[in-house]
């Protein structure tokens, strides 16, 4: 079987984020989780396939079900590893400044809301900063494990992982700690490439 996909190199190295997010963690988070959700993805597209060759698809809710699971993992764990850099933090300016600006009212509120979102997604989950084609607008969701609560094709431009095992080790139970400490590492840049990329789509 061909793999559709695979697991991304990271732009840094695994120690490059201390002391925000150890290399023990990091390495942990992209070699394991990560390449377990490619893994989960392609193993169910492979499922699907023999599902149709076979004539069999009284299993086709539980395996597209786990299909979004999986691929959404991926993507968002793509997604993050290129929002995240060891040069990053601040705040952003031109298009995406102003942009945050005119659908949050200021940096510090959208800050403050992302921040929370990410904070008090139950269980497991992200916050994401996603743009909204139809209302040519920004807006904060909460997404839980990978692909609840999503508003229909909005485009995730920096996402904050706040699974567990993105942080546990160590910041233990306090995610809001870890959340404040993802600040110091955005790449602006890249979701300022995203925003540009979504809005000419």
């Amino acid at each position: 079987m061909i793999m559709t996909y695979s697991l991304p190199d990271l732009p840094y190295d695994y120690a490059a984020l201390e002391p925000a997010i150890t290399g023990e963690i990091l390495e942990l988070h992209h070699a394991k989780h990560h390449a377990a959700y490619v893994k989960g993805a392609n193993d169910t597209l492979e499922k699907l396939d023999e599902a149709r060759d076979k004539d069999q698809l009284g299993g086709l809710v539980g395996l597209e079900k786990t299909l979004a699971f999986n691929l959404s993992g991926h993507v968002l764990h793509t997604i993050f590893w290129d929002n995240l850099s060891p040069d990053g933090g601040d705040r952003p300016d031109g298009e995406l400044g102003s942009a945050i600006d005119e659908h949050f009212g200021s940096f510090e509120a959208f800050k403050k809301q992302l921040t929370s979102a990410t904070a008090t997604v139950q269980g497991s989950g992200w916050g994401v900063l996603g743009w909204e084609p139809l209302g040519r607008r920004l807006i904060v969701q909460q997404v839980y494990d990978h692909h609840g609560n999503v508003g229909m094709g909005s485009t995730p431009l920096l996402v904050f992982d706040a699974w567990e095992h993105a942080y546990y080790l160590q910041y233990r139970n306090v995610r809001p700690d870890y959340v404040q400490k993802l600040w110091d590492l955005v790449n602006w840049n890249d979701v300022a490439a995203r925003l540009t990329a979504a809005k000419n789509a």
